[in-house]
């Protein structure tokens, strides 16, 4: 019998002690806490109070050093595809256009001066697939492609989650291909008249030969 109402004592105790720190909390949510972030040493030191964020207006600060949203700086992008076909979820999509001689001074170079030969009409990254392995920016060689400081980047539509990062319009890049058909057509032809004059295309020049490799002293002959 004396367990039975030591049971209840307890039971009561608890939920005694409960309740009190709950209405404490709930008296003290009239005041503001500090402005300490929760990476400051005196973040636990603060008076009670309300500790709910007014996101979007204050929001957890993140670490400096994290994997959050893909950003592609299209100007240094070379169109080598690489940080495509590493990507294990394949939520990178991209399209290139061989750059015709004319138009290499207009598609520019790196900012590493690099020269580009390829136009990018399609350079989309899908970030709802993405997993932030860091794959493709390990991969990229003109280090365009990067992990942006943007932790928080989410869209009430799915398909907002699809970032365009290309530098031609459709119009632009279907113009970009007619030219580059007109422009191998013209090779094409040219080969094709001087194959009627019976003229070779020029050959390319011969490797050179390897030297010989030069005779051992008769010292070295003699003691083997």
């Amino acid at each position: 019998m004396s367990e039975y109402f030591s049971n209840i004592k307890t039971g009561a105790t608890t939920i005694a002690t409960g309740m009190a720190i709950t209405l404490r909390h709930f008296f003290n949510a009239v005041k503001r806490k500090g402005d300490a972030g929760i990476d400051d040493p005196d973040y636990f030191k603060q008076v009670d109070g309300l500790c709910t964020l007014q996101y979007p207006k204050e929001a957890v600060p993140t670490p400096t050093i994290g994997r959050y949203r893909l950003y592609n700086d299209i100007d240094d992008c070379i169109g080598c595809c690489q940080c495509e076909r590493a990507c294990p979820v394949e939520c990178i999509t991209i399209e290139t256009i061989k750059v015709t001689n004319d138009d290499l001074a207009a598609c520019g170079k790196t900012s590493g001066g690099q020269q580009k030969r390829f136009w990018l009409p399609v350079f989309d990254i899908d970030v709802a697939k993405c997993m932030t392995c860091g794959i493709c920016v390990s991969v990229c060689p003109t280090d365009c492609l990067v992990h942006s400081p943007v932790a928080d980047f989410s869209e009430f539509d799915v398909r907002n989650m699809v970032y365009h990062y290309g530098n031609l319009t459709r119009i632009e890049a279907e113009a970009k291909k007619r030219k580059l058909q007109e422009e191998k057509a013209a090779k094409e032809k040219a080969a094709a008249e001087a194959a009627a004059r019976g003229e070779a295309p020029a050959a390319k020049p011969a490797p050179k030969p390897k030297p010989a490799p030069a005779p051992k002293p008769e010292s070295d002959q003699a003691g083997e």
